[in-house]
């Protein structure tokens, strides 16, 4: 499976995020883990687009709602704090190695985020001076040092740029003597092993032959074959694929098709940039499943192994339990003989007999059967010990303890081992239980393997404030002086309606009427938007007075000698009032295109299109700690299938909705 981007990849790449990103604005950035950044680039009436690079393995847009830390490491502030709003004066690749450079341009000078996407990785800010302002990894190394304020310097090359390399002097690759061709075009030249096998198939070239074995012919044809792959890149004539091996698996990503893959399922994709989003996104899950169930398995098989031990435990014990019971039960029931047996033994020791002869009296006994020498086995004299054979249990007795003391301390231990083996079954079942939730968890990751959702295309009026009014009209809103200016310039036709509150400090409101006289409750509607999204929010009032006119009594050429600010309009002739208006905003859940959209706007419009919804009102709670209530509110309201949807809605989206920062949930 293929890991990281390679040269080729990289410069099939930035031919098209040039056309898409190149003079766009950075409008923020991500890191969405420590090696991996997420870019957000902001254009001129076009859909935002997010450049995602994670560091020594790949660069491209993506079309994925990935999530976001709530608090940005040092690193991303860093990069915002220089970055942000910056234009994209152009991506380029450095000399066919895997390093993609960002140009930036802000009143401060040219910057350049430099993206290493080769062994471990890097991503590096450069000032104008082309000194290291921040870096994701600071390191001294033999060759140059990433550390900040010094003069930035490239690594060294891994081999010579193939775009500058003339024929004369592609030569010099026999002077490598014995090396296959294959490894040496990769140490010749900034590619990597699967190009230098894809041009030598092409050139029809044994991949093994030495160099110096070569031919000038054969030369003519592995140059030729590169530069035909070059061209195509070069000219943005590709083909993307997705590579898929019999086993289903994706192994490979490429921007124009190869001869090494004929065999293979391969998957087109419009571009090379959606084409590695699906793939790394894909890769990226799988590995992610795959580390996950490796993890639990290393587990379930160490539970296992405490799972065998523990059942040669038990089954040690049940075995101790059985044979002490036993031998308890068998002097009992032989316990006349054996206390004859064990008194006729001590009692020749005091006479004064040698534990040879007395031994040996009980084995002449034995043979002949006399009870009780029938039960002698052996004995142990030092330790005082009579070993017993009795219904087929051999085991000691202690000379100095009475036959009772004997039986008793056998039952003793048994009750000792039935007492381990209570604790021991209890340990084996909580184990068992262990297993059997660490193989449930297997199959619900595999199972889940949760892709993110893709993320959902806005539509073009979703950068102002609007709804749709409970008739059907599209409402819009500005949401600053430039959106304002925006609305107003470009949106507004001669048959709109345009509202304002009755205050400085207010968004101008456009019903979009598509020539129609829209009705009161429209009107009304869209009153509510322009007095809740005004200045009166913020000092708390309750209702507003707003007025609305016709498009040809909005002017922006103020009286001589004055000057109108972005944002700001003249109202001539008479106004239309709707007189009270109040401040109320009600935020809801949508789905769209299988996915959940937050909606917000009139109470009554947004009420009517969205299950649930929520009512605010000016108040002090800031809008991030309210944001994450009307959520969880939300979530309480909503069904059992859109609850975790709407859990994992970022907080961001429904404070867009929230006037001013602040506000209260109406109870």
């Amino acid at each position: 499976m293929k890991e990281e981007i390679t040269s080729f990849d990289i410069a099939a790449l930035i031919p098209e995020l040039n056309q898409l990103v190149k003079g766009a604005r950075i409008d923020n950035i991500y890191q969405i883990n420590p090696a991996t950044l997420l870019l957000k680039f902001r254009r001129p009436s076009q859909p935002p687009l997010h450049l995602l690079i994670e560091a020594g393995r790949r660069l491209h847009l993506t079309s994925y709602a990935l999530e976001k830390p709530q608090k940005p490491p040092t690193f991303c502030i860093a990069l915002r704090k220089y970055l942000r709003n910056g234009e994209v004066r152009g991506i380029h690749q450095h000399e066919f190695e895997r390093i993609v450079i960002i140009d930036v341009s802000r009143k401060e000078g040219n910057f350049q985020l430099i993206s290493e996407l080769f062994g471990d990785g890097n991503i590096i800010l450069v000032n104008p001076e082309n000194r290291i302002l921040q870096a994701l990894v600071y390191r001294r190394m033999r060759d140059r040092n990433i550390l900040r304020g010094e003069v930035f310097q490239h690594a060294p090359p891994s081999g010579r740029n193939p775009l500058k390399q003339p024929r004369q002097d592609f030569s010099e690759i026999k002077g490598l003597g014995q090396l296959e061709i294959v490894r040496a075009l990769t140490k010749f030249l900034s590619i990597g092993g699967l190009y230098a096998e894809e041009i030598l198939l092409r050139a029809h070239v044994d991949k093994k032959v030495p160099c110096e074995s070569l031919t000038e012919q054969e030369l003519d044809k592995i140059f030729d074959q590169l530069h035909q792959i070059l061209f195509v890149i070069k000219n943005g004539n590709l083909e993307p694929y997705v590579v898929v091996n019999k086993e289903g698996e994706w192994i490979d990503v490429i921007p124009l098709p190869l001869k090494k893959y004929t065999h293979l399922t391969q998957r087109m994709y419009k571009t090379f940039n959606e084409a590695l989003d699906e793939y790394y996104m894909e890769t990226t899950v799988e590995k992610g499943v795959v580390e996950a169930v490796k993890g639990f398995e290393l587990e379930l098989a160490r539970q296992q192994r405490i799972l065998q031990s523990q059942r040669k435990a038990l089954e040690d014990l049940k075995g101790q339990i059985e044979k002490n019971k036993g031998m308890g039960d068998a002097i009992y029931m032989h316990l006349n003989d054996l206390s004859f047996l064990l008194q006729k033994i001590m009692d020749e020791k005091r006479s004064g007999k040698p534990w040879e002869q007395i031994v040996s009296s009980i084995e002449e006994g034995k043979e002949t059967g006399r009870v009780p020498d029938i039960y002698f086995h052996s004995m142990e004299p030092q330790r005082l010990i009579l070993n017993v054979s009795v219904e087929n249990l051999t085991f000691p007795i202690n000379l100095r303890r009475s036959i009772q003391f004997n039986a008793n301390r056998y039952y003793t231990r048994a009750k000792k081992a039935t007492k381990k083996l209570e604790g021991a079954e209890k340990a084996l079942q909580e184990t068992q239980a262990k297993i059997e939730e660490l193989q449930q968890r297997i199959g619900r990751v595999k199972e889940a393997r949760k892709t993110p959702p893709k993320r959902r295309k806005k539509a073009w009026y979703e950068k102002f404030r609007w709804f749709n009014s409970s008739d059907g009209f599209l409402v819009l809103g500005g949401r600053d002086a430039t959106t304002n200016e925006i609305l107003i310039k470009k949106h507004m036709e001669p048959q709109d309606i345009v509202f304002h509150a009755d205050l400085l400090g207010a968004p101008f409101v456009l019903i979009k009427t598509r020539g129609e006289t829209p009705p009161e409750r429209t009107i009304r509607e869209a009153a509510q938007l322009a007095a809740s999204y005004s200045r009166a929010w913020r000092e708390m009032l309750s209702a507003v007075n707003v007025y609305w006119v016709t498009p040809e009594q909005v002017s922006k050429s103020p009286p001589p000698g004055q000057y109108l600010k972005k944002g700001a309009f003249i109202i001539h002739g008479s106004k239309n009032y709707v007189r009270g208006v109040p401040l109320r905003v009600a935020i809801g859940i949508k789905t769209k295109e299988e996915h959940v959209m937050i909606v917000g706007g009139p109470v009554e419009a947004i009420a009517n299109q969205t299950n649930p919804c929520v009512e605010i009102v000016p108040g002090e709670q800031t809008s991030s700690r309210l944001a994450k209530q009307i959520r969880g509110l939300l979530a309480e309201k909503a069904s059992k299938t859109l609850k975790k949807e709407i859990l994992e809605v970022p907080l961001e989206e429904i404070q867009s909705f929230i006037p001013l920062g602040r506000g209260m949930v109406k109870v």
